[in-house]
């Protein structure tokens, strides 16, 4: 880096906040390049705070991607949403994501009101622009305009990479000047056994139905090299027996494709070859269980 780009360098972190699906791991994956973030269809997917870091030639900004913001019942989900927002406290520009595509902005509303009780500058991306019109768009800008005072708001698309750079030069002009915080190389400080866990969580939320993925945990209890070869030993944890036969499916059907799923994302990710064994195990009421919440890492 020359002399120049180091006097002008910014850098610093930016928590990516919103409701459930509003597309903020989407928005992580494609500014990286590369998948770190698990996604699906299903509402709160994202459960843990996971860093991605963009480097640009003059700045390096530092993403928090958390879990949708969302009135919780169960304990586990009062953990969640408590992460989400102890995220705000720790970061220097907040990027909140709204669905444009979204029926009503209920949820959208409450975290505004704890917006309001931040001085951090916070920029809005009205994301999913390809599935509305251009009037919504229009409309949903001087709606939300009305409600906070935005550094800027900023219609995009993740998953097409609609306007993504305009949003990244946003918060990039938002940070302080400073230098990076992290070595160039470096594009998210979760581990190789955390992505694991994560990789086989996303095949069970895209492949079952009903109340399973959020009934659902993933514990890897073993990460070993041998020769040439990854042997995981994963745990899918549920709460019912009746969700075990569900995960295993008939004659180990649903298993086996959660499992041959998870291993080539797992090869991909890793560039290795990998055995992967899975287990099913009832560990009941454990969403509820703050012992239990804490040995699976909530």
């Amino acid at each position: 880096m020359n002399k120049e780009n180091e006097t002008n360098f910014r850098s610093g972190f930016a928590g990516i906040i919103g409701a459930p699906n509003a597309g903020k791991s989407t928005l992580l994956n494609q500014v990286l390049g590369q998948k770190i973030s698990i996604t699906s269809k299903k509402p709160q997917t994202t459960r843990d705070r996971i860093l991605g870091i963009v480097n640009t030639v003059s700045s390096q900004i530092v993403f928090v991607d958390t879990p949708g913001i969302h009135k919780s019942t169960t304990l586990l989900n009062r953990r969640i949403v408590d992460q989400a927002l102890l995220a705000l406290e720790d970061v220097d520009v907040i990027l909140f994501m709204v669905d444009a595509a979204a029926r009503n902005y209920s949820a959208e509303k409450l975290i505004i009101s704890q917006l309001k009780k931040t001085s951090k500058p916070v920029v809005l991306a009205l994301n999913k622009i390809d599935l509305v019109d251009k009037g919504l768009v229009y409309r949903l800008v001087e709606e939300f305009r009305k409600l906070h005072d935005f550094k800027a708001i900023i219609p995009v698309s993740a998953i097409k990479d609609i306007q993504v750079k305009n949003l990244i030069e946003e918060v990039e002009s938002l940070l302080a000047k400073g230098p990076r915080l992290f070595p160039e190389e470096t594009f998210t400080d979760v581990s190789e056994k955390f992505m694991v866990k994560e990789i086989i969580r996303e095949k069970v939320f895209r492949l079952t139905g009903m109340e399973i993925p959020y009934s659902s945990a993933v514990t890897v209890d073993s990460f070993k090299m041998e020769k040439k070869l990854i042997v995981i030993h994963a745990s899918i944890h549920v709460v019912r027996d009746s969700q075990k036969g569900i995960i295993i499916g008939k004659k180990g059907s649903m298993l086996s494709k959660i499992g041959s799923k998870a291993r080539k994302d797992i090869e991909k990710m890793t560039g290795q070859k990998v055995l992967l064994k899975l287990f099913v195990k009832v560990t009941k009421n454990w969403i509820d269980n703050g012992r239990m919440l804490s040995e699976f890492g909530y």
